[in-house]
């Protein structure tokens, strides 16, 4: 990255040298390679075409200079076609450096590069001490002048790894840093917030705040205010002088109104293309003049009429994948839907299972045991109930009176100080053997679908109202499906698809079934899938026939194969 990172320390800390490579990695120091510097300033039109001097174009962490040197190039050039004079651009270029050492050896380099542009010394002097502060952009960038081009690639550390009175400092300014955030989420936000209108914004660097929960705050900024215009996943180029352990996308994002994006996934060896051709790619969605060099340089791309809404994840898949997956989202209905009363949600959590769980049908009374299906018990892909019960202190109007449960008074007694050492026992004193999660009476004795949270495959099995979900139970539950025939839909790959794209797989190729993916499924509305089509779903479910129900569903959706996915 072009950014040496070093933590705020008390004037008595002496600053560490710089370290070695692998050191200067995980503190946010890797450099940007040429190509994609040169690529990244055609795409947000840092051009010397364009009237550069009458712009302002701000590198919030300029390191070594392998953004700005280029920038200085282009800005000089730029000059000199609109007939300015470069000293009138003291204004027009702005490069922030936290490290001392660092910013000085940028001042140098931009001198160099201006002096071989003719430029006295003196007024070279001049413009490097204008352009070039050493300074920290978190801090600086609410006072900075609005920008219409900011571009960079900013630091990779985790704000564990930064001293806690500086992490605590960039907490408290930029709200998208939650949860276990980079410090890259914030400088995002404060390039985003600095752009003027229709300003643009490029940086490369890990996508992960695209996908993980801690850049759910980021996302909904984005979608919010800002168009995505161009994601190209980096993860096997060759971007970076040094190998890292990242996985690095550009991206560019425009204060203006959403409209179409492009996506794209470049290889080793997208290099050889050149920028103009790697733009002629992008402009086009995918197709190239040359395609043999297209295919040897391994760059797909493709366009995207929306893009996502909220704080959704924004899919790591390619963009042929992600091209369906946005056409199916504006085609058909979320898998979660009022129209057909169809909600997914998650079975119950007590806090204390080895005492709410339990095998033994006359621990309590009859009526304060409920059957409880476990992850366990779907193995075959039948419901085989292994005989587990919940122990509920629930009844339809809340907790039950335990003076009218002797048994079940007598078993939660001889528990009580583990159940009020709980955090849910200690915020409800009164309610002390609460399970965490209220028991969904209305549940209970209705049809539903169950997943299993970690497996490979989608794999829905049926409760006929039988049984009530434990917490590492997903369920699907809807008064206007069929759930066979619902069923059916779920097993084939294009339910699979949708979690693919949005999930992350675990060790070993497992995904997460959690609600939040299962919710991102389209489906048609019942009345839409025919009678043969339904009946056809049904028997494959009833089979788990995964290759008939992907058949009939391929039929339904209007789609002939789905793009494979990348492992």
């Amino acid at each position: 990255m072009s950014y040496t990172y070093i933590p705020l320390l008390d004037a008595s800390t002496p600053t560490p040298p710089l370290p070695a490579t692998e050191q200067q990695e995980k503190r946010g120091v890797v450099y940007t390679k040429p190509w994609v510097v040169e690529l990244m300033l055609d795409l947000v039109g840092y051009c010397v075409e364009n009237d550069l001097g009458g712009m302002l174009a701000i590198e919030p962490a300029a390191g070594d200079g392998n953004f700005l040197v280029p920038m200085v190039e282009r800005l000089v050039a730029s000059c000199h076609r609109h007939r300015r004079s470069v000293t009138e651009c003291g204004g027009s270029l702005l490069a922030l450096e936290l490290n001392p050492e660092a910013a000085t050896r940028s001042r140098t380099l931009v001198r160099s590069v201006l002096a071989q542009r003719r430029v006295s010394s003196d007024e070279a002097a001049f413009l490097s001490d204008r352009w070039v502060r050493t300074g920290d952009y978190l801090l600086e960038a609410p006072r900075l002048p609005a920008a219409d081009v900011i571009i960079g690639n900013p630091p990779y550390i985790r704000l564990e790894d930064m001293e806690h009175s500086t992490a605590a400092t960039y907490r408290k300014r930029y709200r998208t840093m939650v949860g276990r955030a980079d410090v890259y989420v914030a400088f995002f936000e404060a390039a985003l917030r600095q752009l003027k209108a229709e300003g643009v914004c490029a940086f490369i660097c890990a996508d992960r705040w695209m996908l993980n929960q801690y850049g759910a705050e980021l996302r909904r900024l984005v979608t919010a205010g800002y168009a995505v215009e161009t994601i190209i996943e980096l993860h096997r180029a060759d971007a970076f002088e040094d190998e890292v352990s990242a996985y690095p996308a550009i991206s560019v994002i425009r204060r203006g109104r959403q409209g179409p994006a492009v996506v794209a996934r470049a290889e080793s060896g997208v290099e050889r293309l050149g920028s103009a051709q790697i733009r002629s790619v992008l402009a086009s969605g995918g197709r190239s003049q040359d395609d043999e060099a297209l295919g040897r340089a391994s760059l797909t791309a493709a366009r995207v009429e929306s893009w996502f809404e909220g704080a959704a994840p924004w899919p790591c898949s390619s963009p042929e994948r992600l091209a369906l997956l946005k056409h199916l989202e504006a085609e058909f209905y979320p898998l979660q839907s009022k129209g057909t009363g169809t909600r997914v949600s998650i079975g119950v959590a007590t806090g204390a299972d080895d005492v709410f769980v339990t095998n033994d049908a006359e621990l309590v009374e009859p009526s304060r045991l409920l059957p409880l299906a476990m992850a366990r018990d779907l193995s075959g892909g039948t419901l085989c109930w292994s005989g587990h019960y919940l122990v509920n202190p629930w009844n339809d109007r809340g907790l039950v009176d335990l003076g009218k449960h002797p048994r079940l008074q007598a078993y939660l007694k001889a528990h009580e100080a583990r159940l009020r050492d709980r955090h849910v026992g200690k915020k409800n004193e009164a309610g002390w053997f609460r399970t965490i999660d209220r028991v969904d009476h209305a549940l209970t004795g209705k049809s539903k679908l169950y997943v299993a949270d970690i497996k490979d495959r989608l794999l829905p099995v049926l409760d006929r109202g039988e049984t009530y979900p434990h917490h590492n139970l997903y369920f699907v539950q809807s008064v206007g499906w069929d759930h066979e025939v619902l069923g059916g839909l779920l097993l084939s790959d294009i339910a699979q698809f949708f979690v693919e794209c949005y999930g992350v797989r675990m060790r070993g190729g497992y995904l997460r079934f959690q609600a939040q993916y299962l919710r991102r499924i389209r489906v048609p509305r019942p009345h839409d899938v025919s009678r043969t089509q339904a009946e056809a779903l049904r028997r494959a479910f009833q089979e788990r026939d995964r290759a008939t129900a992907s058949l009939v569903a391929f039929d339904i959706y209007g789609i002939d194969s789905l793009p494979q996915e990348d492992r």
